[in-house]
């Protein structure tokens, strides 16, 4: 847990300011706390992680639940109605914006998005149902992606159509 949390902090330029370095704290404390094995001995550390969740979410406006499998260095680089799936699989070195969702195409109906590494998802963007994400991927800001995205590509729109992604020299 600790070697991650450092990794986060790098990866948040060690700025304690930005609300999305708490939101990995916590989520790490979370998944953390799930290492003992002994249930009684974990219950204390389940309490205080429902606390330090319920008020990261009210102070940041991030869902992230413990559930989620998240890579190493995942930045949210601006906080506020960002909600996460707890089925979601994300990849390393992952950017998410303000305004995302991550989850699930409809209620009650199995299958959330696995997000491949250096996935650049812009503002306002959806992701939504049982659908996989490339690695090296930009989703454009309010992209609504409803379908599988190959690797280094770009989605865009609504419903997002995908295209090539012209790499930078």
């Amino acid at each position: 847990m600790f070697e991650l949390i450092r990794e986060d902090w790098r990866a948040y330029e060690g700025d304690i300011c930005r609300q999305g370095l708490w939101v990995m704290v916590v989520y790490r404390f979370g998944r953390w706390r799930y290492s003992i094995r002994q249930r009684w001995l974990r219950l204390p550390f389940s309490l205080l992680y429902r606390l330090l969740k319920l008020a990261s979410q009210i102070l940041t406006g991030i869902d992230l639940p413990c559930e989620t499998q998240v890579g190493r260095r995942l930045v949210i680089e601006h906080f506020g109605g960002i909600i996460i799936s707890g089925d979601t699989v994300i990849g390393d070195d992952v950017v998410i914006r303000n305004g995302v969702t991550i989850g699930l195409k409809h209620t009650g109906i199995a299958g959330a998005p696995v997000i491949g590494n250096r996935v650049d998802i812009g503002t306002g963007a959806k992701l939504l149902g049982a659908i996989r994400i490339g690695d090296d991927v930009a989703i454009g800001a309010n992209a609504v992606v409803l379908k599988d995205v190959p690797a280094n590509s770009l989605a865009v729109g609504v419903p997002a159509v995908i295209k090539p992604r012209k790499l930078q020299e």
